[in-house]
């Protein structure tokens, strides 16, 4: 990451406006006692969004709010890149976004377009002082490249053409919804949705929608509106105790087996050990010319 330096001229002073200030309080009463340092990141966010950057007179204002030293605070604005060291266009500052997906998508005509438009290197005011802009890391939209952000909105599928009415909207005062800017939908295909397209009988649920009958993996087509008796019921059903309470003749468990549906490609379960086997089932060895016992010659 870059170094990050205070910009070297800075305004005489910062003040939060009245509603920010109390804006400002009420998110330090959220913290304990002693613990105020952990609203330095909303509050620098809200100077932000108020001035545009985060100026030094700014940095001393919270850390007075907050009871941090200077420097605490300071770490902070340098390290978290969202945060603007310098001013910024008084109507827009353009984050474009230059990793891979936006690039194959035509980011870096969008970054033409800028320095065409705004200046030459980022970070350098226009010549009307309304637009600056950069170039950043990824922003989280690739589905949706290329895209920019400015402040917290994104515009997303952009071209050069729709990047220009972008920055034209901006310069008049009426910038365009954020979001996607061909028309689809955050990043629903752009042909439109392909499934859970019938959005009434989803929120219907499964038990007021006209699927028709209801068959199981191995039984026999059920009734619609009727309660599908799974193997878990079924087994339920044929426990001992079950059984008794309905009169019923408790199964033997070859007939459990028996009646147990066989899945496709299993082997067959051992057959049970009897007193009939061979000697070769006891691992008995007979040697060889030998009559077994009990056997004429």
């Amino acid at each position: 990451m870059a170094v990050r330096r205070l910009h070297l001229q800075q305004p005489a002073s910062f003040a939060f406006t009245p509603d920010n200030l109390e804006w400002a309080r009420m998110v330090i009463a959220r913290f304990p006692e002693g613990r105020q340092a952990s609203a330095v990141i909303p509050l620098m966010w809200r100077a932000q969004e108020q001035e545009g950057w985060v100026s030094e007179p700014c940095i001393r204002v919270i850390a007075e709010m907050l009871e941090m030293p200077n420097i605490r605070v300071l770490e902070v604005a340098t390290f978290y890149t969202m945060f603007q060291l310098a001013p910024v266009g008084k109507k827009a500052h353009i984050q474009v976004c230059g990793t891979t997906p936006c690039q194959l998508r035509g980011a870096e005509e969008l970054i033409e377009i800028c320095k065409r438009r705004i200046h030459h290197d980022p970070f350098h005011l226009s010549a009307d002082g309304d637009f600056s802009w950069e170039e950043v890391e990824c922003l989280g939209a690739c589905v949706n490249a290329p895209m920019v952000q400015v402040v917290k909105d994104t515009y997303e599928d952009l071209t050069p053409a729709s990047f220009e009415a972008l920055i034209d909207g901006f310069a008049k005062g009426t910038p365009p919804a954020p979001g996607p800017q061909n028309g689809r939908t955050f990043s629903m295909p752009e042909g439109g949705a392909t499934s859970l397209t019938d959005i009434a009988a989803i929120l219907r649920g499964p038990a007021n929608r006209d699927t028709g009958p209801v068959q199981g993996d191995d039984q026999a087509p059920l009734e619609k509106g009727k309660p599908h008796e799974t193997r878990t019921d079924q087994q339920a059903s044929d426990a001992p105790g079950a059984r008794a309470a309905e009169g019923k003749t408790p199964l033997k468990g070859e007939d459990v087996a028996a009646a147990t549906p066989k899945i496709a490609g299993t082997a067959p379960e051992p057959a049970a050990a009897s007193g009939a086997s061979d000697g070769k089932d006891r691992g008995d060895t007979v040697p060889a010319g030998t009559a077994p016992a009990g056997t004429n010659g």
